[in-house]
């Protein structure tokens, strides 16, 4: 369903992206490619399949693990606090990373998390590589630290979750910073210079909580898919 929710959203365009979820502490759950590989909007059940962090499977059957599997991988090694982890390829942010647009907190109540967001500071992995190493993940690590997301530069974005509902949480990061590109590279387009958000107006945006930030926009995309008959049901 999350990869159907980003897919649908414009935030992976094709059959590139994938997104996993933690299983116990060295393996995970993660989106692979089949002999049928249609793409991420119509992503089966079957389509997901458990590894461990080196990418070996029983059950990888006719499957294959993604080549940026090591993103995943480093990034479940290096932090335990992890349970899910989203990659995808938003335009919005590729566009911004490439005409060197900063993702600056420009609004407020428009989308409070977005906003929160950019004033936390968004890392950039500066390399438009393909991280299919171990090294390469290593490097994201790095770049990326403690933050819930990162850019990578000429590529994508990685986002991840916490807990309970880690899936959910890192799918709405990435449309909470696909959100937060999408203004402001519509801002660079109409040549504004948007002021960034004030103390004053910084102290009247709430945290509102992550049943309401998340499992709400989660349940928001999946009744979307299913207006689209592009439910799992």
């Amino acid at each position: 369903m999350a990869c159907r929710i980003l897919a649908n959203a414009g935030l992976a365009e094709d059959i590139l992206g994938h997104v996993s979820v933690r299983v116990g502490d060295d393996a995970m759950l993660v989106r692979c490619r089949g002999a049928r590989e249609e793409g991420l909007l119509f992503t089966l059940d079957e389509d997901i399949r458990q590894v461990d962090l080196n990418g070996s499977g029983a059950d990888l059957g006719q499957w294959s693990v993604p080549a940026e599997l090591p993103i995943h991988a480093e990034i479940l090694r290096s932090r335990p606090d992890v349970d899910a982890v989203v990659h995808c390829h938003p335009p919005s942010v590729l566009a911004a990373a490439l005409a060197g647009v900063q993702l600056r907190p420009i609004f407020g109540a428009y989308n409070i998390p977005a906003a929160r967001m950019a004033l936390d500071g968004i890392p950039i992995y500066p390399r438009k590589v393909l991280i299919r190493s171990t090294e390469l993940g290593r490097e994201l690590v790095d770049a990326m630290g403690q933050a819930p997301v990162c850019v990578l530069a000429g590529h994508g974005i990685a986002t991840v979750g916490s807990g309970e509902h880690a899936v959910e949480q890192a799918v709405v990061r990435a449309l909470n910073l696909d959100a937060l590109a999408r203004v402001n590279v519509e801002q660079a387009l109409l040549g504004g210079r948007a002021s960034d958000l004030d103390d004053e107006d910084i102290a009247e945006l709430p945290d509102l909580g992550s049943s309401f930030n998340d499992l709400n926009l989660w349940r928001h995309h999946v009744a979307r898919l299913r207006l689209a008959g592009l439910d799992l049901d």
